[in-house]
């Protein structure tokens, strides 16, 4: 009858929960039977008392245990994911009221006669009896609910075979909600562990065992694995990166357990579990910065911040924020991009609205910036605002030189009139040994900065390469396209990229901002390059599709195989931080410079695209453009001569 009812009640209410009132009358009911049995088992000699007194005895238990049901609140879980907190309740709800029959027959036995008469009263044996028998059969009927919800639905589920790598406290978090998931059957099929003192042991009746035991095409096709759980939040990137490279070469799903610290309200359930994505493939540990010095560098300052609703400088203002700036200014010419970020910021940090001034303004307006400069008087600078992508940037050089060359000039000939202690700008890898006008124009905008640290004014200079997940960046366009059902395009397949993540650039940035001393060109090590092709198959296999195309477009114009960090000609020197070194590069007169700039103001007044270009590669002649119209402009290499 209880199977049938249980039954009954798990098709009823499969997709909702049951009542409380419900489950309440249940708890009731299984007073009653524990009553029953502890008469029983009196009845057949257990217990040598009186018969009379028993429909009292049970009117005031009942009575009384009913008041501990409410105020435990035991009956209000729900029972499908019953777990030990609801133990706890029911422990609660039965050791109780145990306790105060206890208490009341010492009391009563205090007086002689006896307040009340012992046979009105559960003795010891009777309430011990009473109520461990009540608390195993409400936490039996809990299980037994639970396992008939599970068994009962699963025979209707997709079913996927799993693998949990990880076999401590995460693995068996992960494995309780894989068994708890209502849409999908999982069958974890093994653990897997680097520590050998678990391996060859169980866990429910899952095995736990090596790496290269399972994760192999023999284990996987025989056990008909599709997807691997990474159950160690804390794991290292590089070891990560291993178990995932060598899951996805043999077709497997692969997600992870996120940290403990974004669970909902403290609990985990399947649906937390996240896809691995490809910024947890950069082949390199996290940079870690020393926040310290950001802190000395930042607090109580006015900060100017330019592209401020960019993806890096929207980042940048980020931390700022959390280092409790004088003010923070953002600025941008983007109206929408800069309405959203401020959308943002103000819920954020709703405490520090007065910290934060949202400016809409273009660089090259130099007699807005004059104004922005004089209502502000900024002590620091970081320079983000630029054009920086480069087929567009081939085909407008004039807008290209107009903001990232004449808009940085702005900005630092108006830093040193207004007193700014500190210029810090955005570079890029594209800025050496250029090959397009983008990458020349961020060059252009080094050299100016770099000639005019003074004793008061300090330029800074930070160079890195792309970063993963920015507008415009391959990561966004690839998963476009794989929304779309493909093909995923790279212009070469061997072009290869340095990657990094918009925080560590950032928080690169705000570093370099507190180590440079003026005039310094900071460049990071970014660790190994990645193939673009490569980062292409790795998304494809991360989103589980298999039949995507990959499609070679063709070098774009402006664009190389490969992003250098450093000029052949340049060395670099170590910082205090491991991974920032200290470039030292060619200087330039500032006569020169100035006598320069000049000339290319007047030139781009002409608008000829031509003579703009031509001018550039005057000023950076390391500059040669590659699959570009202005190759043309670059002198012919000698061929070798026989010998």
């Amino acid at each position: 009858m209880f199977r049938k009812l249980s039954f009954w009640l798990v098709k009823k209410y499969r997709h909702s929960t049951i009542p409380q009132t419900y489950i309440l009358i249940m708890d009731v009911v299984l007073f009653v039977a524990a009553f029953v049995l502890m008469e029983a088992f009196r009845t057949v000699g257990i217990f040598d008392v009186a018969t009379r007194g028993v429909l009292v005895k049970f009117i005031w238990s009942a009575m009384l245990t009913i008041i501990f049901f409410l105020v435990s609140g035991s009956f209000r879980g729900i029972i499908r994911h019953a777990g030990m907190m609801d133990i706890y309740k029911i422990v609660f709800s039965t050791i109780i009221p145990l306790a105060l029959c206890w208490l009341v027959n010492i009391v009563n036995n205090q007086f002689n006669p006896p307040i009340i008469r012992s046979y009105y009263l559960l003795s010891y044996r009777e309430s011990l009896t009473l109520y461990l028998i009540l608390g195993m059969l409400m936490i039996i009927s809990r299980l037994v609910m639970q396992q008939i919800y599970n068994e009962f639905f699963r025979r209707r589920r997709p079913s996927t075979n799993v693998i949990i790598y990880g076999a401590g406290a995460a693995g068996m978090i992960a494995y309780n909600a894989l068994k708890q998931e209502s849409n999908f059957e999982y069958k974890v099929v093994a653990f897997i562990d680097d520590d050998m003192s678990k391996v060859n042991q169980a866990l429910n009746g899952v095995p736990v065992m090596r790496v290269r035991s399972v994760l192999n095409s023999k284990f996987v096709q025989s056990k008909k694995v599709s997807q691997i759980i990474i159950a160690i939040p804390t794991i290292r990137t590089l070891h990560k990166q291993a178990i995932t490279n060598r899951a996805l070469d043999l077709g497997l799903t692969v997600k992870a357990v996120p940290h403990v610290s974004t669970w909902l309200n403290g609990s985990f359930t399947a649906n937390q579990i996240q896809d691995i994505k490809i910024e947890d493939l950069l082949e390199r540990e996290p940079i870690r910065m020393d926040n310290v010095n950001i802190v000395r560098e930042v607090v109580d300052k006015v900060i100017l911040v330019t592209g401020a609703a960019g993806s890096i400088g929207s980042e940048i203002c980020r931390q700022l924020m959390q280092y409790q700036p004088k003010k923070v200014i953002l600025l941008d010419q983007a109206e929408s991009p800069m309405y959203d970020l401020q959308f943002e910021l103000k819920n954020t940090y709703k405490e520090q609205l007065s910290r934060m001034e949202f400016v809409i303004a273009n660089v090259k307006d130099r007699q807005r910036m004059e104004e922005v400069f004089e209502l502000y008087h900024p002590n620091l600078v970081y320079h983000a605002a630029a054009y920086k992508h480069v087929p567009f940037m081939e085909e407008n050089p004039y807008e290209a030189v107009y903001i990232n060359v004449f808009g940085t000039r702005n900005l630092a000939d108006l830093s040193i009139k207004y007193g700014v202690q500190k210029f810090v700008m955005i570079s890029t890898d594209k800025a050496v040994n250029p090959t397009n006008v983008m990458g020349a124009t961020k060059r252009m905008a080094e050299i100016y900065i770099q000639s005019r640290s003074t004793e008061t004014t300090h330029f800074v200079t930070t160079r890195f390469g792309n970063v993963l997940g920015s507008n415009g960046s391959v990561i966004p366009l690839f998963k476009k396209q794989l929304a779309a059902g493909g093909p995923l395009t790279v212009t070469h397949k061997d072009i290869i990229r340095y990657f990094m993540t918009i925080p560590e650039a950032c928080n690169l940035v705000l570093e370099a901002g507190a180590m440079g001393e003026g005039g310094d060109i900071f460049v990071f090590d970014m660790g190994k390059p990645v193939k673009i092709y490569d980062m292409a198959r790795k998304m494809i296999q991360l989103s589980g599709l298999r039949d995507i195309e990959i499609k070679e477009i063709g070098l774009r114009p402006g664009e190389k195989l490969y992003e250098e960090l450093l000029a052949t000609k340049e060395n670099t020197i170590p910082t205090y931080h491991p991974k920032i070194m200290r470039a030292q590069v060619r200087r330039y007169a500032l006569d020169a410079i100035d006598r320069e700039y000049s000339e290319l103001w007047t030139i781009l007044e002409t608008m000829d695209d031509m003579k703009i270009v031509g001018k550039m590669k005057a000023i950076v002649p390391e500059f040669l453009s590659n699959n570009s119209i202005y190759c043309k402009l670059d002198a012919p290499v000698a061929p070798p001569t026989a010998r």
